[in-house]
């Protein structure tokens, strides 16, 4: 970032928000990917039962509409410390990070007829790269926007990705054990919620820690 950029971006900043922002993004990220996610809870519940491509296809848009709540939600928080940040562009770039991570998420299950039968060795490395992408997707894309506000944003994009990482972890241990077989679709998508609430105030406060620590940390 040259000197002239940090200076304009520094001046860009809203008085009395020099302070950390720590409980307001754990607050409404919480709340936003809450909402985002009952999208994707629900037409998971739904569409359960259709075929392997209608079900992507169904999971990718709910996953674009999760992400348009968690970007709005998280602009919220992001505008108010830099009133110069576009919060269009960070609704954008979040909602396409969700739908894209989605689409490769949901890739396994899909074509799993097609990598059944792949040496173990192939496979474990191709589910390496596709988790990759699908966790420092939010991370980079919101980086792009991130980056003209904050001094090394490019800390935003491992963050993130931890973030989401231990998000997921807790949901998989919270929803996993509690889904049987026979349950109703009320039963399994409560579930899911709840799992999701557990997600987000992970992702949200690993995030908000590090995003804190990156404002507080920035360079004079």
């Amino acid at each position: 970032m040259t000197t002239t950029g940090h200076t304009s971006t520094r001046a860009g900043r809203r008085p009395g928000h020099e302070g950390g922002i720590f409980a307001d993004w754990v607050l409404l990220v919480t709340i936003g990917e809450f909402l985002g996610f009952l999208a994707p809870a629900l037409v998971g519940t739904l569409a359960a039962g259709t075929s392997p491509y209608r079900f992507l296809f169904a999971m990718v848009a709910a996953g674009l509409v999760e992400g348009a709540v968690l970007g709005t939600a998280q602009s919220v928080v992001l505008h108010r410390r830099w009133p110069a940040l576009r919060r269009r562009d960070w609704i954008a770039a979040t909602t396409s990070a969700a739908g894209f991570a989605w689409l490769i998420g949901m890739l396994p299950s899909t074509f799993d007829q097609v990598w059944l039968d792949w040496p173990t060795a192939l496979t474990v490395a191709v589910a390496a790269v596709l988790g990759c992408l699908m966790l420092f997707s939010f991370g980079f894309l919101q980086w792009r926007v991130l980056r003209h506000h904050l001094a090394r944003a490019w800390r935003w994009i491992p963050a993130v990705a931890i973030g989401w990482a231990i998000g997921l972890t807790v949901l998989l241990a919270v929803v996993l054990p509690l889904w049987q077989p026979g349950q109703s679709g009320i039963v399994v998508a409560a579930i899911g919620a709840i799992g999701g609430l557990v997600m987000a105030a992970s992702m949200a406060l690993l995030t908000g820690w590090m995003l804190n620590w990156m404002i507080r940390h920035e360079p004079h």
